[in-house]
């Protein structure tokens, strides 16, 4: 018998609430937001769009769940499974590559995350169009400073 909301043959979703612990497994959505703005700034750029993870990856904020070198997840720092709860002092914006390769592992040392990056290395004119292609134009930070020749 098929469970209830799941038609055979389909494969059973990921669960929104655990009803072992009472708790989200997903971050909400303001939890997100909060998440976004604790993460480092990246020098010159807009920081609605850029940012740092922690290990010093440059993420874009539109690239989210993929598994690119600018796509970022939001990590439990502490994994759910674990007890970690989805607030935001257990928030950290990840790499995704990163965040994959950590899994539900807790003590997994700074060095280790870093070699398990995906390498990205992009210029200012690469971040231009993925600005543009993404939201229609480029944003600069406030605090750029200099001239910009267009």
């Amino acid at each position: 018998m098929a469970e209830r909301g799941v038609l055979r043959g389909q494969p059973k979703r990921r669960k929104w609430w655990d009803r072992v612990s009472g708790g989200l497994r997903n971050f909400p959505y303001n939890v997100k937001q909060q998440c976004w703005g604790k993460a480092e700034k990246v020098k010159g750029r807009d920081p609605d769009r850029w940012r740092r993870d922690p290990l010093g990856n440059i993420i874009f904020r539109k690239l989210v769940g993929c598994p690119g070198c600018l796509c970022h997840d939001y990590d439990h720092i502490v994994p759910f499974s674990k007890g970690g709860k989805s607030t935001l002092e257990n928030c950290q914006v990840l790499q995704a590559t990163v965040n994959r390769s950590k899994g539900n592992k807790i003590e997994v040392s700074k060095s280790e995350l870093i070699h398990k990056s995906a390498y990205c290395r992009v210029s200012g004119r690469d971040m231009d169009l993925l600005e543009l292609a993404a939201y229609g134009n480029v944003r600069r930070a406030q605090d750029s400073g200099g001239c910009n020749i267009q």
